[in-house]
């Protein structure tokens, strides 16, 4: 997997919104494992529980997150996780390979330093993680970003999410395997169909 990111191509929406459980990575982070959540030295995509159980992104996501960031895509969290702050914990102990696109306007103070990695945190513009209904996630989202809802991608592994279409989100159901490119690809393919493009 190359590290190496490029904006995208066609029209995107204007925000992409993962769920992060059973969606970017293969646990539920309030039940599979025991907080607090660690990196060790600079491993990349994996940290480790208390007991040392390990815990890495599904292959593809990274890239992904990369990607939509450097396309200037808004990337957004949803989860309705139990346990928000090992949630933060651990989004902020991931390092994805990759390094933040340039500040649209320079601090000649603090000049950009590319880097070899990036905190997964750091690539969300929201973060909508506390127990409760997407729907009021996404109201959140829009609220604070001013994003219509027909503009927004949502992936997510639970069918009863799909309640955020009421609002005009685009729903994409994510198997076993996590968010893998061919389904991120297909669901830009279909947000793109829905509107007619």
């Amino acid at each position: 997997m190359t590290s190496e990111s490029a904006p995208l191509k066609g029209r995107l929406p204007r925000a992409v919104v993962f769920d992060v459980d059973l969606t970017c990575w293969p646990v539920w982070v309030d039940t599979h494992v025991d907080p607090p959540l660690k990196r060790k030295g600079n491993d990349v995509n994996l940290i480790y529980d208390r007991y040392g159980q390990s815990l890495s992104f599904y292959p593809d996501v990274p890239k992904i997150l990369m990607d939509l960031h450097h396309s200037g895509v808004h990337l957004g969290a949803a989860s309705r996780t139990g346990d928000p702050k090992a949630m933060r914990q651990g989004l902020t102990e991931m390092l994805i390979p990759g390094s933040k696109r340039p500040p649209t306007k320079p601090n000649a103070l603090k000049p950009f330093v590319p880097s070899e990695t990036t905190s997964a945190i750091t690539m969300f513009d929201s973060l909508e993680i506390y127990p409760g209904s997407k729907l009021t996630h996404f109201k959140e989202i829009h609220k604070k970003t001013g994003i219509p809802y027909e503009e927004m991608l949502f992936f997510d592994d639970e069918s009863r999410n799909r309640e955020v279409t009421k609002l005009g989100v685009h729903f994409v159901l994510v198997g076993n395997s996590g968010v893998t490119r061919k389904l991120f690809e297909q669901g830009l393919e279909q947000w793109r169909t829905a509107r007619g493009e």
